[in-house]
């Protein structure tokens, strides 16, 4: 009898880990949420700033702490970036929030929903330009425009 009982035990947490359910499951997630965090800071960190020759990483405009991942479902993220412009009036600020949103959408390897936001209190127009770059048509739009897409590939073209 308490060879069966073991054994049952055993299968229980063997059936619990493997569904994720088991504390070492649940220990792994906030892992994999690091490790997609990181692959995603990883595409961000050499864009370009349009206007120095300097990558975002560098002008600290993105760090590690500004990329969040949320799972949505088992195949679906939730990618949250909050960058911080070089000034509070910086003009540059939602081409730097397309540039995020363009190398997000061609090189993430995985399925994800994306939201890119201005850290708050880091720039005068926040909330305007927040509503700008999480607008699909707005982006849509920007892109079809021939200079200003030229200027988001130069930004996004990764360095030799």
């Amino acid at each position: 009898m308490e060879q069966v009982s073991g054994v049952l035990s055993w299968t229980l947490s063997r059936v619990l880990w493997l569904s994720g359910l088991f504390e070492r499951g649940a220990a792994r997630q906030p892992r994999i949420m690091e490790e997609k965090a990181l692959e995603v800071y990883d595409l961000i960190r050499t864009i370009r700033d349009p206007e120095k020759p300097n990558t975002l990483e560098e002008l600290e405009v993105v760090t590690e702490s500004c990329v969040e991942v949320q799972e949505i479902n088992e195949e679906d993220y939730l990618v949250i970036i909050r960058f911080t412009p070089t000034v509070p009036h910086c003009s540059l600020a939602t081409l730097i929030g397309l540039c995020l949103r363009v190398k997000l959408q061609r090189c993430l390897p995985f399925k994800h929903k994306l939201e890119i936001y201005i850290s708050e209190g880091t720039h005068s127009t926040e909330e305007d330009i927040n509503k700008q770059i999480n607008d699909k048509e707005r982006v849509a739009a920007a892109m079809e425009n021939p200079n200003l897409r030229e200027i988001v590939e130069q930004c996004v073209l990764e360095p030799d």
